[in-house]
């Protein structure tokens, strides 16, 4: 095959295109992304008339002009963006493998480069359409909040100098983990979790001291650095809080200028936009073609991936699990059904087993205090764990099979979710008894989180048919659950402490509507069929 930019490519690059953002934007994941994002659009931007402010200054609220709306927003919109937008980019590769496109786009004449330039370019534009219903979304509260006159053209500028570089490089992450069968499982899934937090301690990192270029800001992809150091500029402050905050009503309202963006920042932004390009290299290297050999063959062995390592060197723990598929066998309906699904779990991850009895070791001897910890641990094992419970049986073909056994869809995903909970149990048993004996608020939260969360992952799952949708908003929800410590709304499993009866009574309303919810979706597809 020969490479050549020919109208042919051309033509089959508009194609692919098309092709990744129609179906892209069609995935119920993009709905609840969607919804997601006008949601921290609306908590993200307070209501001053509260006493809450986006950005404070040293006590003083900053105005709701376009410039501080556009770097508030986008400032925050790169922590969540990201991340989300990562999971829900990312698995058109493993489609095309599951689904049998592969091969045929293997046969193609195109070569793999314009292909993956293709995949990218999708990527790209599925990742800006999303940022154009939040830019949609700011306007609308810019004219219910904001102060001063609606500046597109100022919005459109930050978000093109602070988001492009981010969405350059998350789509780039995307293809590179999914053009290399090491990465295109769970174990790059949570991989990328820790690239993340990464990237955003580099943002971090590359504020710095005000008034100095620092050569991180080339790599600050979210542009966190590059917001905090471009408000300073024009801004000191010793107490700069970016993303919500209190402010003091008899301080005067200050005003960010219109002209932010020195040329030195333009260019690093710039020039980080280039950067982001650079995983495009190894994706291109390292890129399957959908070859048997590379991609269905490593999935028969397993991978090599640390996570598919572990599992088959602490397989022989699976032996322990054997005796509850006996066990599940004798028990009638739905409670068969959920212990399956629960040894189904332990069984093909051998990692859980050794992880329950590390956590129940470590539940029962370490302090009080450090029980939160133990607990954060455990939520953070268990969740990723559960985000593959709801779609095990659309990654195997037998969803068919369970709809027509007794109790169909309903009762399997009723298994799912008691499947899920069981297994918050086996890993947090300990601490909650600790708990309900010293502190029943946090056993309570620990109790109403596990449910709320379960339902979430079950609903999630059987509406995206995809782990990652409940993995990429799981993983966001605990990063900043262990950074707003003190946030009762945030301490969603109890282990920060400061779980509030309202708070555990919102999330334990939340598993009952999750839980109606994936019911009557259940229902509707039966009355569809």
């Amino acid at each position: 095959m020969t490479a050549a930019f020919t109208p042919h490519g051309g033509a089959a690059l508009k194609i692919l295109l098309l092709t990744e953002v129609r179906l892209r934007m069609r995935r119920t994941g993009t709905l609840v992304a969607v919804l997601a994002l006008i949601g921290l659009t609306w908590l993200m931007v307070g209501d001053p008339a509260r006493g809450d402010a986006m950005i404070v200054s040293d006590g003083a609220r900053v105005a709701y002009t376009s410039t501080s709306l556009a770097m508030g927003s986008a400032a925050l919109t790169g922590l969540f963006f990201g991340l989300a937008g990562f999971y829900l980019a990312r698995g058109r590769m493993g489609e095309d493998v599951r689904s049998g496109i592969g091969a045929v786009l293997a046969a193609t004449p195109l070569t793999s480069a314009w292909f993956l330039l293709g995949r990218w370019l999708g990527n790209v534009a599925y990742l800006c359409g999303l940022l154009l219903i939040f830019l949609a979304t700011m306007l609308v509260l810019h004219v219910l909040r904001g102060d001063g006159p609606v500046q597109p053209t100022m919005y459109l500028q930050t978000y093109a100098l602070v988001l492009l570089p981010l969405v350059f490089f998350t789509a780039s992450m995307v293809l590179l983990f999914d053009a290399w069968p090491p990465l295109m499982g769970k174990g790059g899934d949570v991989l990328y979790f820790f690239v993340w937090v990464a990237q955003l301690s580099v943002g971090a990192v590359s504020a710095g001291e005000r008034g100095v270029w620092h050569p991180l800001l080339l790599v600050d992809f979210s542009g966190l650095g590059a917001i905090i150091g471009a408000i300073q500029q024009v801004l000191p402050s010793q107490g700069l809080v970016i993303g919500g905050g209190t402010f003091d009503p008899a301080l005067a309202t200050r005003v960010l200028p219109d002209a932010l963006w020195s040329p030195a920042m333009v260019w690093t932004r710039l020039g980080s936009a280039m950067l982001a390009l650079l995983p495009l290299l190894p994706a291109l290297l390292l890129f399957h073609r959908f070859s048997p050999d590379r991609v269905k063959a490593r999935a028969a062995r397993g991978g090599w991936s640390p996570l598919a390592l572990l599992n088959r060197w602490l397989r022989p723990f699976a032996r322990l699990v054997r005796p509850l598929f006996g066990l599940a066998t004798r028990l009638p309906g739905v409670a068969g059904q959920a212990l399956t699904q629960l040894a189904l779990t332990l069984v093909v991850n051998p990692v859980t087993v050794l992880a329950v009895l590390a956590l129940f070791v470590a539940g029962c001897v370490v302090g009080s205090a450090q029980l939160g910890t133990v607990v954060c641990v455990a939520i953070l094992l268990w969740g990723v764990l559960i985000s593959d419970i709801s779609v095990r049986d659309t990654q195997y073909d037998v969803e068919a099979l369970n709809a027509a056994a007794p109790g169909g869809r309903v009762r399997a995903y009723v298994a799912q979710w008691l499947a899920a909970v069981a297994l918050a149990l086996l890993f947090t048993a300990p601490a909650l008894l600790r708990w309900l004996a010293q502190a029943p608020l946090r056993a309570l939260a620990l109790l109403a989180g596990v449910l709320a969360l379960s339902a979430a992952a079950a609903l999630l799952g059987n509406w995206s048919r995809s782990a990652r949708l409940f993995l990429g908003l799981f993983l966001f929800g605990m990063y900043v659950a262990t950074q707003a410590v003190s946030v009762p709304w945030c301490d969603v499993a109890g282990f920060n402490g400061a779980a509030t009866p309202a708070s555990v009574a919102a999330y334990a309303l939340a598993a009952l509507l999750l839980f109606a919810c994936g019911i009557v979706t259940q229902q509707q597809r039966l009355a569809r069929k």
